[in-house]
């Protein structure tokens, strides 16, 4: 009897092992460079995946890779995915420098000022138009910028731009890098894991990064000062993009596709754009409570640094026209459709 009874159980097993693994008809690996605990993962990543997966019945697996677990350093993640080494990444755009000179448009200072949602559904709408050239090779899912660089730094206020004069600064991306050569600092790119180590040993003085990125490198213990702009503007941005290799994409049955679509629309994307916020409010609130001084500039205060400025705008225009993009009419149609969301 028990004999009979062990199998019958092991038949149970067996079959509900087999009905699990057809259920999963699609397993896929998402890598990426911040940590399981990071916002980005837990706060976007899951929801995201999570919401494919029961959309799909359980047909899709979202298998995720945080801390570039998977191999590589996190420049290298636009090529994995092309490349099909992985299915899917979430990467900053910026750290493949002029891969993605359409998209910079909205990392240019004073673009994007503070409205995270308006700046992604701008993207969103002038994706098709405007953007989706540079991203052969991959089947774009959503893109999203956070909150916006914000000025962090170890030991000196900053209240004006000759106060950066002369200071390394750390910036992800290259028109980053241009504003910091404005500002008379000197650019230092570095994936932003790099950032905490380069503070504590004075390789930066400072940083242009958000809010949101404080407590997940604790940047409170190597830095004094926090400053933002003005009603929260922010000096220039980082594009990110959730991308799925061509090929893979490609090879999944149109109901799966509308699934991911459906799943990566408008309404996520204000879903996405209230995480980095929160995230963003939170970060900063560690860095107060930490006894870290939050500093607010004034409106002229931040009109100096917009001056300032203003010339790595011209520098971007006449850098992707000499390549055949139409800077002045990409900045042009940027600034109208943050604009229009905005007023929403």
């Amino acid at each position: 009897m028990k004999f009979g009874k062990t199998l019958l159980l092991a038949g149970l097993a067996s079959i509900a092992l087999s009905a699990s693994a057809m259920a999963q008809e699609f397993t896929l690996k998402l890598h990426h460079f911040l940590g399981p605990k990071s916002p980005a993962q837990a706060k976007m990543l899951e929801p995201w995946a999570k919401s494919i997966e029961e959309a799909s019945g359980g047909r899709v697996k979202i298998e995720i890779y945080p801390s570039m677990s998977l191999g590589g350093a996190p420049p290298e993640l636009i090529s994995q995915v092309r490349d099909g080494v992985v299915d899917l990444v979430w990467t900053v755009n910026g750290y493949t420098p002029g891969l993605f000179p359409r998209t910079e448009v909205f990392e240019l200072p004073f673009i994007h000022t503070n409205d995270i949602l308006a700046t992604d559904l701008a993207m969103r709408d002038m994706f098709d138009e405007y953007l989706a050239p540079e991203y052969k090779g991959v089947k774009v899912m959503f893109l999203h910028v956070h909150a916006g660089q914000a000025i962090h730094m170890a030991k000196d206020e900053v209240r004006k731009p000759a106060d950066l004069a002369g200071k390394k600064m750390r910036i992800p991306t290259r028109t980053g890098a241009w504003m910091i050569e404005a500002l008379g600092a000197a650019p230092a790119a570095m994936p932003v894991p790099d950032l905490p180590q380069a503070l504590s040993k004075g390789v930066v003085d400072g940083a242009f990064i958000p809010w949101e990125i404080i407590p997940v490198l604790s940047i409170q213990e190597q830095t004094e000062y926090q400053i933002e702009g003005a009603d929260m503007t922010r000096f220039g941005n980082t594009t990110f993009q959730v991308s799925m290799n061509q090929d893979r994409w490609d090879s999944l049955p149109e109901d799966i596709q509308k699934i991911f679509m459906e799943k990566s629309g408008p309404e996520w994307i204000a879903q996405v754009a209230q995480v980095w916020r929160d995230s963003d409010n939170a970060g900063i609130k560690v860095a107060v409570d930490s006894g870290n001084k939050h500093i607010q500039l004034t409106a002229d205060e931040t009109k100096a640094f917009e001056t300032t400025l203003n010339p790595v705008i011209d520098r971007w225009i006449k850098e992707v026209s000499s390549k055949g993009v139409d800077g002045t009419a990409l900045v042009a149609k940027a600034r109208e459709a943050i604009a229009a969301h905005s007023k929403k």
